[in-house]
């Protein structure tokens, strides 16, 4: 694969890492925090993350059992977040290769649609499950999963930055 330029080499990510992750990011969601509309999700972020870094290793079926944790913990209509984090692990699997020709600002701007859309496949979902509308603030969630894409891309590359074994006379 061509690499833009600045765009430095890194090392395989680790499978152990990736579920560490994908699991902190599971417990912080289930922090019991009440609800708040305008709260980012933190396990769709990382999953995202992981499906655009790692489509083989994160895919759209640990998405779905990711979601239906999340569901079966917040007793929500089962199978809500199971669809929404399956589509949006879809949606980041297929602008994969085109989102990491960006900068990590740019990135972000190009998740922010994918992240609005898996909101409101949840909110449509709850609709007709009979819930109630959670008001005109959920969609500050979106954009606040969008602001943290920097921060997650700068934690979760971190381990992948280092080399196996320093060598001062080699350029990688």
């Amino acid at each position: 694969m061509i690499m833009r330029s600045g765009q430095q080499l890194l090392l395989p990510a680790s499978p152990v890492f990736i579920w560490c992750t994908l699991i902190a990011a599971l417990l912080l969601d289930m922090l019991p925090l009440g609800r708040i509309p305008w709260m980012p999700e933190f396990l769709a972020l990382v999953l995202v993350f992981w499906s655009v870094h790692q489509p083989l290793k994160v895919g759209i079926g640990i998405a779905f059992m990711f979601g239906l944790a999340i569901d079966v913990h917040q007793t929500s209509l089962l199978g809500q977040h199971a669809f929404s984090y399956t589509m949006l692990s879809f949606l980041a699997a297929m602008i994969q290769r085109r989102l990491l020709w960006f900068t990590v600002p740019l990135q972000a701007l190009q998740v922010l649609p994918l992240f609005a859309a898996a909101h409101g496949a949840e909110i449509i979902l709850r609709l007709l499950g009979g819930g109630v509308f959670p008001g005109w603030i959920v969609l500050l969630a979106p954009l606040a999963e969008a602001l943290l894409w920097p921060v997650a891309s700068v934690l979760l590359l971190v381990p992948q930055l280092r080399t196996p074994d320093r060598d001062e006379n080699r350029p990688l």
